[in-house]
């Protein structure tokens, strides 16, 4: 199995659903408080896209067994996939939307950080360096990189601040499909793994944590959770490789990256 190169009209929805998904990040910003429930959250997003957007909450209703919900809300030590529900933020915690919408079949993923009132300096720190982890990975993206030079920029950026990233779950390639080839861990040795070439759509996530890398999947079958109950970060754009460099498909507004970068 090898990476779908995607056509000018696939790209041009993976546009589309790329924009949708970073809208509902900022849309949902200002409802990210002290006392509201994930499910909320949750709902608010699944009005939003299914109501706004005319799209689908690709998480709802995926996998076995299936996802109950339409975003995942991972809060504090939860890694990913965490199950929106009726526990109510609290001053302090740190949150992780993940949200992907489906547009005219293809999906837009990507996913933010959120802060309820005051964070702590700790995991003021663990959110900023995650983010910049993938910023670093995705300002190398272009054809000839290999996959092994993005997750080796996370993994020593991420260990160099005396975190460690978590190996069970990576980013994925994606289209018409929510989780395509290739896979895209966030560790790894330069000059290995899959070639990148134009035309390729993935994900980069870096999941990435205060203690150590270990992970346990709670009952549910879903949530993530660190093992030693350390807090937990994580940042997702979907990219497509162009050309000559990159493009961020779910860049959103509040951020100081450009859309599109290219090397000469």
């Amino acid at each position: 199995m090898s990476a779908i190169i995607k056509t000018p009209e696939e790209i041009e929805k993976m546009r589309v659903a790329g924009k949708l998904a970073a809208e509902v990040l900022e849309m949902i910003g200002p409802y990210v408080k002290k006392g509201v429930t994930t499910d909320e959250l949750n709902q608010i997003c699944h009005d939003y896209i299914v109501n706004e957007q005319q799209g689908v909450p690709a998480p709802l209703n995926y996998g076995h067994p299936p996802f109950p919900k339409s975003i995942c809300t991972s809060v504090n030590h939860v890694i990913c996939h965490g199950i929106p529900s009726d526990k109510k933020l609290k001053d302090g915690d740190i949150i992780n939307i993940d949200v992907t919408v489906i547009k005219d079949g293809y999906h837009g993923d990507t996913s933010k950080m959120f802060v309820v009132g005051k964070p702590s300096i700790l995991a003021e720190r663990l959110i900023r360096v995650t983010q910049e982890s993938l910023y670093k990975a995705i300002k190398m993206v272009k054809p000839g990189v290999r996959l092994g030079d993005i997750g080796h920029v996370i993994q020593q950026y991420a260990e160099g601040h005396d975190y460690s990233i978590v190996r069970e779950y990576c980013g994925h390639g994606i289209g018409a499909s929510f989780h395509e080839e290739p896979q895209v861990v966030h560790y790894g040795k330069p000059n290995t793994g899959e070639e990148l070439v134009a035309g390729m759509c993935f994900t980069i996530e870096p999941m990435v944590n205060a203690g150590k890398r270990y992970s346990k999947i709670l009952p549910d079958q879903w949530t993530v959770v660190t093992k030693d109950r350390s807090l937990s970060a994580q940042w997702e754009h979907t990219l497509l490789v162009l050309e000559d460099g990159v493009e961020i498909l779910t860049l959103r507004n509040d951020e100081e990256i450009d859309r599109i970068i290219r090397h000469s």
